[in-house]
């Protein structure tokens, strides 16, 4: 059994460890809050742009694009992972890590391109070193994301892979957040009732075949945006919830430990007693 002095050292630095999951919970609660005012700025921006290619795209029979075309067969699907820098979230990094793999195994020959450090750390051990990779709290997202959209899309358009697919985590709610894994190119219309629905005729300064040429590549490079944002409100989200998890299981082995202490303290008490008893009869004195 444990001595006292152990025990109360050990609740010593449960109280510490309480201590900075605490304040990496109120962090995160601030930080998700600003996370989510971002998410939600960016958003109009993506309705309607999705919007805009919907009509252009009922409005063209065929466009003359790279994204819209095969990519090149027998070249290796590329995979964008995307991740958060840090950990101390629970599972949140390992289950995006993990539809990546899942998703690797899927199409067989892949590329990878890591967004987060825990993705690059994935990538390299999945075997690719040199795959190239990004960090998810750059300065600038919306630059990192112009550089992530540039260098598939050369890659696509080169031939050295086949097509161009997103895994990242989806905020479904402050209690979850899922793996989505998402084909961006080549680009496919959406069709059926999860299309956007069209506001009526637009008319195109040029063709609009040159309008959607011009579409395409902002649109792939906000849709790697928008992922970012929504990865970085999943992490705080995740991570909230581990914290205040990790606070709470804190609070119940502090006072778990505190009973073992005072049992111990007690059964120390009574030992002490009962040598003074049993030396005191030794020595006959009453």
């Amino acid at each position: 059994m444990p001595s006292v002095r152990d025990l109360r050292d050990r609740i010593k630095s449960l109280k510490n460890t309480q201590q900075i999951t605490k304040a990496m919970k109120q962090v995160a609660a601030a930080k998700i809050r600003r996370a989510e005012i971002a998410q939600k700025q960016a958003r109009p921006y993506a309705d309607t742009l999705a919007e805009m290619l919907n009509d252009l795209m009922r409005a063209v029979g065929s466009v003359d694009h790279p994204y819209m075309k095969p990519g090149k067969g027998g070249a290796p699907s590329g995979i964008v992972l995307m991740t958060a820098d840090k950990g101390l979230a629970g599972a949140f990094n390992s289950n995006v890590i993990r539809a990546g793999e899942t998703a690797a195994r899927e199409r067989g020959n892949v590329r990878w391109y890591a967004v987060g450090l825990k993705a690059r750390n994935a990538v390299r051990r999945f075997g690719s070193p040199d795959a190239a990779s990004w960090p998810l709290n750059a300065p600038s997202k919306l630059d990192t994301a112009r550089e992530v959209a540039h260098r598939v899309s050369e890659d696509f358009v080169a031939g050295t892979i086949s097509e161009v697919v997103l895994v990242s985590s989806k905020l479904v709610s402050m209690m979850s957040q899922k793996p989505e894994t998402r084909r961006l190119i080549p680009f496919e219309m959406e069709r059926g009732e999860s299309a956007p629905a069209s506001k009526g005729s637009v008319e195109f300064a040029g063709s609009p075949e040159f309008v959607l040429s011009r579409l395409l590549p902002k649109y792939l490079e906000f849709t790697i945006f928008s992922a970012m944002l929504e990865t970085d409100a999943a992490f705080f989200a995740a991570q909230l919830l581990a914290m205040t998890n990790a606070t709470d299981n804190a609070n119940k082995l502090i006072d778990e430990l505190t009973i073992q202490m005072n049992n111990a303290r007690q059964a120390a008490i009574t030992k002490e007693l009962l040598e003074i008893v049993a030396g005191a009869e030794a020595l006959g004195v009453e």
